[in-house]
């Protein structure tokens, strides 16, 4: 089975935590330059340390934008939005986080 980058899923994550975050800024921060990081949330294709820089950065695994459909997956994906979306409070993206924990796992106990 071959895996493929959703490279629209990871630029559009990126540019929604970045914010009104300059584009150098956040490049240093995380430790790349800011034409790659340009470049990357137009959709090209990252280097491998730096996907895996960016991946550290959104709090997200880095299999995470990889296409599949499991049930981990969607659990996965809804937690690195709620903790992408800065209009949350961070108590309140853990809370939900926690339920969506809990909820995935008494769904996976019932099965």
């Amino acid at each position: 089975m071959s895996t493929s980058l959703d490279t629209k899923k990871f630029s559009e994550m990126i540019k929604s935590k970045r914010g009104n975050i300059g584009l150098r800024n956040l490049a240093s921060e995380i430790g790349v330059s800011a034409s790659t990081l340009s470049r990357i949330e137009q959709g090209n294709l990252p280097d491998i340390d730096t996907y895996l820089r960016l991946c550290e950065w959104l709090e997200v695994s880095t299999d995470y934008f990889t296409k599949s459909t499991s049930n981990d997956d969607i659990q996965n994906e809804v937690i690195a939005h709620l903790r992408a979306d800065k209009t949350l409070p961070a108590s309140t993206s853990e809370a939900l986080i926690q339920m969506i924990n809990l909820a995935y796992a008494s769904a996976n106990k019932d099965n």
